[in-house]
């Protein structure tokens, strides 16, 4: 129509006058690629950036990979370390001799679940500096406190196995079953979350339909974790740790040594949210339909609503701070009514325990925090067209590693967010087996049940 034309007229002389005023080394199309993408309403469109064969050779063949090689670690172990049958104590508590290096590890690895890749950068892209540094130290504290308690733990129930058995001699049935309820329903959050957000980002990143990603991802973690229980569960963890670490030191690099540095990404954040709201309709602007797409909010253009000056460089962020409120209360129950941090407590060397938490959730900080002030502050420095739905959805990662690398980018964050669903997968695995098999079939259906039967039921309830 006749209106629309004028609009549109009116935006594109707009959006040139708007541009012929400001640096055009900023407005070349690599640094950062304003240009490139303008007029473009979502960075991955409808096809996903890796093909279906990636999707399944990471989700089948690592699995496969690391339950074969972390089977072999654990039979290793028996005939030239610990040696011996692997008992149902020893399934469930690893023989209860682990050093604080390990516990630490498994600590880091446990904690690590895909929203702590993808979330983390989320905050990032929508409430700027203030996002990562409320994620990462909302979910920390939980840990460094539960260190005490370990303390504690290994000084009044040194024989224990899950805290519901620990409730039960204390407090009575009523109250063993109230925790017995509580920590079931952590477990089934916990790993529905993990399925579910990891399959949807396979889903799309690669193509392959979420509902079979959901089936296939747990197979790897079965096969080690009933073969060799908890022991099993923290050797894989450490390598799992050492990916995910390495992968997040390659994207820092990348970030802020290789293609950019501290200043630019300063100075990019500065330029996205100087500008004003008729700049950033007139870039993010459909020329076929005549019409913006753009909404305060729904890209990372203009100034941060909530934000001191609107700025993604401020500590000052009422919607951060909700988020960090928000984050702080509910992580505390993820965690104190979790029984895979319970286990590992209980694992661990009476001297181990708390130094072990201690040093775990100091390590765990880090990679929240590194991530999403790389990746997530990068991608609204470079104004990438991730709009809310695609951060919502976790894609702000990948997105940025793509820009970065291409294909090679968005694989290793597919390869470092599967490290990331089955080291927790597997020990909320052995945390929900070692529930069933002592307080519910040990405790009421067979109070003299042998070891083997135990050993038996744990099995069959991971599988």
């Amino acid at each position: 129509s006749t209106e629309q034309s004028c609009w549109f007229a009116f935006l594109s002389h707009r959006s040139f006058s708007i541009m012929s005023d400001l640096d055009i080394s900023l407005l070349d199309n690599k640094n950062p690629p304003f240009l490139k993408y303008q007029g473009q309403d979502s960075y991955f469109g409808d096809d996903p950036p890796l093909s279906e064969g990636v999707g399944y050779l990471v989700v089948l063949g690592f699995g496969a990979l690391f339950s074969i090689f972390t089977t072999i670690l654990v039979f290793l172990n028996q005939y030239f370390g610990a040696k011996g049958e692997i008992t149902s104590e020893h399934f469930n508590t690893a023989g209860r001799m682990i050093k604080t290096g390990l516990t630490a590890s498994v600590i880091v690895s446990q904690w690590t679940w895909a929203a702590t890749l993808l979330q983390s950068s989320n905050v990032a892209w929508a409430y700027g500096v203030s996002g990562p540094f409320w994620y990462a130290s909302g979910a920390t504290i939980q840990v460094l406190l539960f260190g005490v308690l370990a303390i504690n733990l290994k000084k009044v129930a040194p024989s224990a196995h899950t805290v519901a058995e620990i409730v039960n001699a204390r407090w009575g049935t009523a109250a063993h079953l109230t925790f017995l309820f509580f920590c079931f329903c952590a477990n089934i959050i916990v790993t529905s979350m993990l399925l579910l957000g990891g399959a949807a980002t396979v889903e799309a990143l690669t193509g392959v339909d979420y509902r079979l990603a959901s089936f296939l991802i747990p197979w790897g973690v079965i096969l080690y974790t009933a073969s060799g229980g908890l022991q099993a569960t923290f050797l894989a963890s450490y390598i799992h740790t050492v990916i995910i670490f390495g992968v997040l030191i390659t994207m820092v690099f990348l970030v802020y040594i290789k293609f950019y540095s501290s200043d630019q990404i300063y100075d990019y954040l500065e330029q996205t949210v100087s500008f004003s709201d008729t700049f950033c309709k007139a870039y993010f602007f459909d020329k076929d339909e005549g019409k913006t797409f753009f909404e305060a909010g729904s890209y990372a253009c203009g100034p941060v609503s909530g934000n001191r000056d609107g700025s993604y460089l401020t500590m000052l962020s009422s919607d951060g701070l909700m988020f960090g409120i928000i984050n702080i209360v509910g992580n505390f129950g993820t965690v104190f009514v979790d029984q895979s941090y319970w286990q590992s407590a209980i694992a661990a060397r009476p001297s181990s325990a708390a130094k072990g938490y201690l040093l775990g959730g100091i390590c765990w900080f880090a990679i929240p925090f590194s991530l999403a002030t790389s990746l997530g502050l990068a991608s609204t420095a470079l104004m990438l067209p991730i709009s809310s739905d695609e951060a919502g959805s976790g894609l702000v990662p990948p997105a940025v590693a793509t820009e970065l690398l291409g294909d090679a980018g968005a694989a290793l964050i597919l390869v470092m967010l599967f490290m990331a669903i089955v080291s927790t997968g597997s020990a909320e695995s052995i945390a929900v087996s070692s529930l069933i098999a002592y307080d519910i079939y040990r405790e009421y259906i067979n109070p003299n049940a042998s070891g083997g039967q135990i050993l038996f039921v744990s099995r069959v309830v991971i599988v």
